[in-house]
């Protein structure tokens, strides 16, 4: 049997010498596309991860703030299977 491991090296071999020379005539030309840059994408702002915030500043006392207790409780029941009440933005007092 004739054993083809040979001839598929060789060809291998050339593909990679030809695509590695074709590169380096487009860089050197400047025919190469500019590589696209990272997308930033603003997110609009959770109202629960807003009132997560103002709990995490609350310190202590937020465990004993019944809203930071439901407020804490979301992701928990997200976590859990259940579907949470959404949160509505409210007024601070104080602030």
């Amino acid at each position: 049997m004739h054993d083809p491991f040979w001839p598929r090296v060789l060809a291998i071999l050339l593909l990679a010498v030809a695509m590695t020379v074709t590169v380096i005539q487009l860089q050197e030309s400047g025919d190469l596309p500019e590589s696209p840059g990272p997308e930033i994408r603003l997110l609009p702002e959770d109202p629960l991860h807003t009132e997560q915030r103002r709990c995490q500043q609350m310190g202590k006392a937020a465990a004993k703030d019944e809203k930071c207790l439901n407020i804490w409780a979301a992701p928990r029941d997200r976590f859990r299977g259940k579907t949470p009440d959404p949160v509505a933005p409210q007024e601070h007092e104080g602030q």
